[in-house]
């Protein structure tokens, strides 16, 4: 571990501050793990001061930026992905030591990083406008995009580097600034990536404030990004409450926002399904990463026909579940981030058992000195409760049956969120209903796929209280720059659009 953390620049202090240079005037937090409750080191996070002057600077940063050429820009990203590379198995350990997923999770959310670098460089030499025909002789009618400005990057624990670098990379490749507000909870991480990319750009000349850190509370950063008239965009990755919170700031101001908030997800099991497939895929879907995605599989909406297949397959994997340290690589599922979350669940278990629902399996907490672990909990229970419809964010998964697809579709939708979906099935009339406007309500809809595990090349988001943000690939590059529609006459007469003529008296001339 601790070559680790050496090779990544973490020291037994840190500071948690950075615009081009390294400081923290504010409170010194200790980071705890949450495999063991070790001290892993301390952080000095931001001051008021350290907030004002890292805008200032990012403004600064920005004002060059803009106006260095789109594949230039590119070409500081994609020295950053191979940065990344050369350092993915430190980073993968670190992320496992500050979030306690296992360490093959740790590694795939580092690759993500690499992944959404690659995608920027050749986005970088694709920031297309379009020419349109204008209704006027002798005229050009056209759209292009530019820099938007500073971009407020704050992103949650459960994914503590692949979330900002699916906006800092595109951000960058479209010439803004970014100002990333990590969570408290995994700051480490957060350091560690920005030295990275403080090293990438001092070797190719770029402003490294273009890359700016405040770890802080919400009350001294996160509060004041939202309400800063200098950042055009925040994007916020967490839970509901705190998207409404971001909104309310953001676009009070006339800001814009993607929201990236809660999920509930769920799974359907049709009649014809592969039944191993759909096992696998829920079985990932609600221990990996013990719970704690925006993506994990919540609902399994399984048809009568088959549930008591699906209920046995399930209870068979979760009694043999190695649980442990995610270090290990025999380890399937490791620690919950913290004490805090653990009561979260047996909160949310004592609620369901409130409503009539049963536990089938687990729900207990494991005794680990200094960790946060528990056996993950299998459940019975019904659409309707109030329990089902809210996102708890662990390892509880709820299984409850249908008996027509119409029901499985009413079932599925009439929760508050809408992230990510799925459905098993080898109908194709089911199929293609699920992904029709008659289908799931998500932003992510999946056949024959589990509900977590999401691509780079797609858009990422959700509907509804999931906040309709969308991160990552298809055109999401878009959100971080500012549209212009131009319209350039080059001929010698003034004609005006739908043929209006404007004072076209005698002696007045056409305009």
């Amino acid at each position: 571990m601790k070559t680790a953390l050496e090779k990544l620049g973490i020291t037994d202090e840190n500071a948690g501050v950075f615009d081009g240079e390294w400081r923290g005037g504010g409170a010194k937090i200790d980071k705890i793990s949450p495999i063991d409750g070790r001290r892993l080191a301390s952080i000095r996070t931001a001051s008021d001061d350290d907030y004002n002057m890292a805008i200032m600077r990012a403004r600064e940063a920005f004002s060059k930026w803009r106006v260095t050429p789109a594949p230039v820009r590119g070409d500081t990203v994609r020295r950053l992905g191979n940065a990344l590379r050369e350092l993915k198995h430190e980073l993968g350990q670190l992320v496992t030591l500050e979030t306690g997923k296992i360490i093959a999770e740790a590694e795939g959310e580092v690759q993500e990083m690499i992944d959404i670098c690659d995608f920027a460089v050749g986005q970088s030499r694709m920031l297309y406008g379009l020419t349109i025909q204008s209704e006027r002789p002798s005229h050009r009618l056209m759209e292009q995009w530019h820099p938007l400005g500073v971009v407020a990057v704050i992103t949650a624990f459960n994914f503590p580097v692949a979330v900002w670098s699916w906006n800092a990379a595109l951000a960058a490749v479209c010439g803004d600034a970014t100002v990333w507000k990590p969570s408290e909870k995994t700051p480490l991480t957060a350091i560690a990536v920005t030295r990275i990319c403080e090293r990438v750009c001092r070797e190719t000349g770029a402003d490294p404030a273009i890359f700016t850190l405040l770890v802080g509370d919400r009350k001294t950063v996160g509060q004041k990004l939202a309400d800063d008239p200098h950042i055009p965009l925040v994007s916020a990755t967490g839970s509901t409450n705190m998207g409404f919170n971001v909104a309310k700031a953001v676009n009070g101001r006339l800001g814009r926002t993607i929201l990236e908030l809660g999920g509930n997800n769920a799974l359907i099991v049709t009649p014809s399904a592969d039944l191993d497939m759909a096992v696998q895929s829920i079985f990932f879907g609600a221990v990996g990463t013990a719970g704690q995605r925006c993506t994990s599989t919540r609902r399994v909406i399984m048809h009568k026909l088959v549930a008591s297949k699906v209920r046995d397959k399930l209870l068979s994997g979760y009694k043999s579940l190695p649980i442990g340290n995610p270090l290990d690589r025999k380890t399937v599922m490791g620690p919950l981030i913290d004490k805090h979350a653990v009561d979260m669940m047996l909160d949310s278990i004592q609620r369901l058992k409130d409503e009539g629902g049963e536990v089938l399996y687990g729900g207990e907490r494991l005794t680990v000195p200094g960790g946060a672990y528990m056996k993950p909990c299998l459940a019975a229970a019904k659409p309707d409760f109030a329990i089902v419809k809210h996102e708890t964010f662990g390892p509880l998964l709820y299984v409850m049956t249908y008996r027509d697809f119409d029901e499985a579709m009413a079932i599925h939708n009439n929760v508050p969120q809408g992230l990510t979906s799925s459905i098993f099935t080898n109908d194709v009339r089911e199929a293609e209903k699920f992904v029709s406007a008659v289908g799931s309500d998500c932003g992510i809809a999946n056949v024959n796929t589990g509900t977590s595990g999401a691509e780079i090349g797609g858009a990422f988001g959700g509907e509804k209280q999931t906040g309709g943000g969308r991160e990552s690939g298809s055109d999401c590059w878009k959100q971080y720059m500012r549209r212009q529609t131009n319209t350039i006459n080059f001929s010698s007469e003034l004609p005006l659009a739908q043929g209006i003529q404007f004072g076209a008296g005698e002696g007045s001339g056409t305009v």
